[in-house]
Formats: structure tokens, C-alpha cells, sequence
């Protein structure tokens, strides 16, 4: 037998060891594909929650706007909302400006705890200009900030806007 067909028959197919080593790249690469997957849901859901506090202040804003009475007043119903009120029924029968306001205020919280997670939002104005915050649960930990601003941390999620009714 020469040295050249010998070699042939004593290195052909794959070893053990360059088996295990191809399914350790692949398992690694398979790894890192699912923590891609994982940190693209989490952005996208990130991303979701954005797009819906912008809606919900949007129409909190509309709401305002739909209520010049209320919303001129210097002490006005829509100023310096921090917290739900009771829902006067206004779907059912007819409401004053005032009991509008506190419809949609009821309206708001309930579309806010529905749709974000941890949801909730401030309305701070003086008749003239309003600032609409929303917060959220940003990475559901738990923690949602009171504000919006500088010390709000990046893992809560808030959205801010001001206008002028």
C-alpha cells in the first residue's frame, strides 16, 4: 500500500471532536440570535407604549380644547390634575362644561391604566398654557415616575407635551 492511499483511507469523513466543536458555533450563534429576538421585543413593545402615551395626550389635548369654558378659567377643572375623578355619566345624558370635565378626566385615567402598563399622567395649567405628562412602566419593574423631566430615569417611560387651548 503506498503512503498516498493510506492517507486517504485514514483521513476521510469528520472526527468526533470537529463535530462537537461545529455544533458549539452553531450553538452559540443560535444563542445569540434569540438574545436578538428578545432585545427586538422588548424595543418594539417599548416603541408601542411611545406611540399610544402620544395618542392618549393628544387626546387629553382635544379634550381641553373641546371645553373652552372650562379650560380658560384661571382655576379651571382641567388645571393641575393629578389623580381620577368619578365618571357624572355623561355617555348616557347631557352634562355641563363642568361635568365634562370631570368625564374626561375619568376617560383618560381609564384609557391610560388600559393601555400602558402602569399608566398615568398629570395635567398641570393656568387657563392659558397646558402641559399634558404621561408615565408608564417603561421595562415593567414596577417603577413609574411621577413627572416628567431631567431626573426621570430611563427605564420609566414618559411622554410630556404643552399647548395653548
Amino acid at each position: 500500500m503506498t503512503v498516498e492511499k493510506r492517507w486517504r483511507q485514514d483521513h476521510t469523513g469528520f472526527t468526533l471532536l470537529e463535530v462537537l466543536i461545529a455544533v458549539l458555533i452553531l450553538s452559540i450563534g443560535l444563542l445569540g440570535l434569540a438574545s436578538l429576538q428578545a432585545n427586538g421585543l422588548r424595543s418594539n413593545f417599548s416603541s408601542y407604549a411611545r406611540s399610544q402615551a402620544v395618542i392618549l395626550a393628544n387626546d387629553m389635548a382635544d379634550r381641553i380644547r373641546a371645553n373652552p369654558v372650562q379650560a380658560a378659567a384661571p382655576i379651571g377643572a382641567y388645571n393641575n390634575i393629578a389623580a381620577t375623578t368619578g365618571d357624572p355619566g355623561c355617555l348616557l345624558a347631557d352634562c355641563t362644561p363642568a361635568q365634562m370635565v370631570s368625564h374626561d378626566i375619568a376617560t383618560w385615567y381609564t384609557n391610560l391604566q388600559n393601555t400602558l402598563p402602569q399608566g398615568t399622567g398629570t395635567i398641570v395649567g393656568n387657563g392659558t398654557v397646558f402641559t399634558i405628562s404621561v408615565m408608564w412602566d417603561d421595562n415593567r419593574d414596577g417603577a413609574v415616575g411621577a413627572g416628567c423631566g431631567a431626573a426621570v430615569s430611563a427605564t420609566e417611560g414618559c411622554f410630556s407635551t404643552t399647548f395653548i387651548p
